[in-house]
């Protein structure tokens, strides 16, 4: 199975097409959030029969859900934008609430810097952003998701 996980896209959905035509095909499509209003053109330009997606806190007037819970090939994800959790300051918060929830994988976006470390079992993933990256050098980011036939999971952090 191959995830595409993406975040902070602010309005600038081109990028999405530019990393799905370099992706394809995948198999799910994972926002974490601020699409600035464009989750209807983001599900409506990708080929992918789920695409779930969480609230920004950019995402003033969606009716998204700020945080999911979902299984991906028997891994349980919690996923959120994070700013709720304080990532911003640090990945504490987001880790506790993680472990509490028994997620395997922790999913969020908020801080523009990607992020693909394990912590105590949990994978803590943040594809960075597609549009207004922070971290050095400011290169667009993402990340693919791979489960293997040995059903582990891998995760390829991509510049765009």
């Amino acid at each position: 199975m191959k995830v595409l996980i993406v975040s902070d896209t602010h309005g600038r959905h081109e990028r999405i097409l530019q990393v799905l035509r370099r992706e394809e095909p995948v198999d799910m499509l994972i926002h974490c959030g601020d699409t600035e209003g464009g989750e209807d053109w983001i599900r409506q330009h990708t080929r992918c029969f789920s695409v779930p997606i969480v609230k920004g806190n950019n995402d003033f007037f969606s009716n998204l859900p700020p945080e999911l819970e979902l299984d991906i090939e028997g891994y349980h994800v919690f996923m959120t934008h994070g700013h709720n959790y304080g990532v911003s300051m640090g990945i504490e918060r987001i880790v506790e609430e993680a472990q509490s929830r028994k997620a395997d994988i922790v999913m969020f976006g908020h801080t523009h810097r990607p992020l693909t470390e394990k912590i105590d079992g949990l994978w803590v993933i943040n594809p960075g952003s597609l549009s207004y990256p922070r971290q050095e050098g400011h290169d667009p980011t993402y990340i693919v998701m791979h489960i293997t036939e040995e059903k582990e999971p891998e995760f390829t952090l991509y510049r765009l």
